[in-house]
């Protein structure tokens, strides 16, 4: 296995270019576990922590822009304003250790259903931004980005360079269930995100289909008939979260039944909607 090691993004670029059978690794959480399981053994490893520009985040044109190697631990303690549902996703993510050293970026190349970032970020409406060296910056919606199990739209010479996500207007709110209270990989979860200037709700559902996905019709329903001035309707919750349970598509596996996923994504919007939604009248009332 060779073993590349660029410091700086143009290296980086230019090494993934002339070797795009290089699996790219940041943190190293999930691409050492597959390794030490012998899950598999790339050609090489592109490591991609000593080029300094993607540990940094930036407000660039009103979009925050986070680095792909930004830590979770950062994200949690400078990022927990503006990206409200992101923080609450990273304080969930494994141990301290895990926190300090995975990232968004890491978690978005592993494109696996069950990453805690995912769901925040596509209820937040995040683009992803990609390069290669050859056809220069792609900028990727996130509901666009997962094709498949632990498959992205990145191309074989694509690297994540950051991930742009719009700071909060409104309450935003994310939820597991794992077989344990801490460092699980989650059985199910649940991100909502409310907008309150552009009168709509994002969400996000985690590990309960192929890959991470919104709940459309369940937004759908929240845009034509949520009073943005009223107590929820709890009719209207219920709605909502029978809605979010049927965009999910499950699995049997060793953590959960489909069947207990689809009822756990329904108590999860459930939940996650009456929270933001008692932050946002009380932030109203304020």
């Amino acid at each position: 296995m060779d073993f590349l090691r660029p410091t700086t993004w143009e290296e980086a670029l230019a090494a993934k270019a002339d070797r795009p059978d290089a699996v790219p690794i940041q943190g190293g959480t999930d691409v050492m576990v597959e390794i030490n399981m012998d899950v598999r053994r790339p050609a090489a490893l592109l490591d991609l922590n000593q080029v300094a520009e993607l540990r940094e985040w930036a407000m660039v044109g009103g979009m925050c822009r986070v680095g792909a190697a930004v830590p979770y631990a950062r994200i949690i303690e400078e990022l927990g304003g503006p990206l409200q549902g992101l923080a609450q996703a990273a304080r969930t993510v494994g141990s301290p250790q895990i926190r300090n050293r995975g990232s968004v970026g890491g978690n978005l190349g592993a494109a696996s259903p069950a990453g805690d970032s995912h769901p925040p970020l596509l209820a937040a409406g995040a683009v992803v931004e990609a390069e290669s060296r050859e056809r220069g910056v792609r900028m990727i919606p996130a509901d666009e980005f997962y094709l498949g199990v632990k498959r992205s739209a990145l191309e074989p010479d694509e690297l994540i360079r950051a991930v742009h996500v719009r700071p909060a207007t409104g309450p935003q709110y994310f939820s597991k269930v794992g077989t344990r209270n801490a460092m699980v990989i989650a059985v199910c979860s649940f991100a909502i995100a409310l907008h309150p200037r552009e009168r709509r709700v994002g969400t996000g559902i985690g590990s309960a289909a192929p890959t991470p996905r919104r709940a459309f019709d369940a937004e759908d329903l929240l845009a034509r008939e949520l009073d943005w001035n009223a107590p929820l309707d709890p009719a209207l919750t219920r709605r909502f979260g029978e809605l979010c349970a049927r965009a999910a598509a499950p699995i049997d596996d060793v953590r959960g039944t489909a069947a207990y996923r689809v009822h756990a994504i329904g108590v999860l919007a459930r939940r996650t909607l009456a929270w933001a939604w008692n932050d946002h009248l009380g932030r109203r009332a304020a």
